[in-house]
């Protein structure tokens, strides 16, 4: 049996040669690089097949290493890493003056946050610095949540996956810029706005309320059009979607359906989800790569609840289906 401990070894060497390791979060597995190797992010974003004007995140095993990579370490900053590190909660910060322009897309931000995961922890440890870690699967795709699906999405073009399980939490981590006086959530995950705006209460700061604008920071996820499956996805309010299914059957399209309700057409590829949206976001990804495998030729999802412990989910269901259009805005939920 092989040692834990070595094989954490071996994957800090890895990074230390700059070469990319996978690795689990509590939100996805990342692919990891040096964050202060050029060469390494050149190969990360290669791989990745992401452009260089998108930034990654860095990955810190510890709060105090925060303030290496920051311009200046507002209050804020430090008050919400206490209270939400380790945790699925990404800071945006001026950079430091050594941050590389690879790591941030040419901006004067830098995206930084302390995973919740034992094996995540070790290796940033072990590694003894920044780890820069976007999902790791083809950018825009899926993002995975197993080591099982980071290997199917790369095959042999990683030589260190590290296997920790299926994560936790699902979705990708909550993005708040606090790299100006207004804090605003760049990309919603299950840290949700109302527990960050009570945090942020404390320092007599506001959470900005509408939409990040043209001047905000560029961060990962917040593309238009993102993890998305091979086959094409629409959303559908829960009491329509009978009706789209037999009218798609009319077609002789083959269906695939993620929703709460059980099979109401006797479909094929038919995943029953959870009315937990802790649970749902969990399964979320793996959910919609089952079906992504099933051959079919529509991914049909029921919209989820309109409330804010659905906020993150709906995020990513709508950039899921930003390029096939959508079947439904509202649901009664469950």
């Amino acid at each position: 049996m092989v040692d834990r401990n070595s094989i954490i070894q071996e994957a800090a060497s890895a990074l230390k040669e700059g070469k990319l390791v996978a690795f689990p979060t509590e939100t996805v597995y990342g692919l990891g690089a040096d964050a202060k190797n050029p060469q390494a992010l050149a190969r990360l974003y290669q791989l990745k097949g992401r452009p260089t004007s998108h930034p990654s995140i860095v990955h810190i095993s510890d709060i105090e290493q925060l303030s290496q990579w920051c311009q200046e370490l507002p209050a804020a900053a430090l008050l919400l890493a206490q209270k939400f590190w380790p945790g699925p909660l990404t800071l945006v910060l001026k950079k430091a003056a050594h941050v590389l322009p690879e790591l941030t897309g040419g901006q004067d931000t830098v995206a930084i946050r302390m995973p919740a995961h034992e094996t995540a922890l070790a290796l940033l440890a072990a590694f003894g610095s920044g780890v820069a870690a976007p999902s790791a699967n083809r950018f825009g795709h899926l993002s995975p949540t197993s080591a099982q699906a980071v290997k199917d999405e790369f095959g042999s073009d990683l030589s260190v996956v590290l296997d920790g399980g299926r994560c936790q939490v699902g979705i990708e981590s909550t993005i708040l810029d606090l790299s100006s006086n207004q804090p605003m959530i760049l990309r919603p995950g299950m840290i949700k706005s109302d527990q960050i705006a009570l945090a942020l209460s404390e320092l007599s700061l506001k959470l900005e309320e509408k939409q990040a604008s043209s001047q905000a920071p560029r961060v990962p996820g917040s593309l238009a059009a993102h993890y998305a499956p091979r086959t094409a996805l629409n959303l559908v309010r829960a009491e329509i979607l009978s009706d789209v299914i037999a009218e798609l059957s009319k077609q002789k399209k083959k269906i695939a359906v993620l929703a709460t309700q059980k099979n109401i057409a006797t479909a094929q590829n038919w995943i029953v989800a959870s009315c937990d949206s802790a649970v749902y976001a969990q399964d979320l990804y793996h959910h919609l790569r089952t079906l992504d495998q099933a051959c079919a030729d529509i991914i049909l999802v029921e919209i989820p609840p309109q409330t804010d412990e659905w906020t993150g989910i709906n995020d990513r269901l709508k950039r899921a289906a930003a390029e096939q259009g959508t079947s439904g805005e509202e649901t009664d939920g469950c």
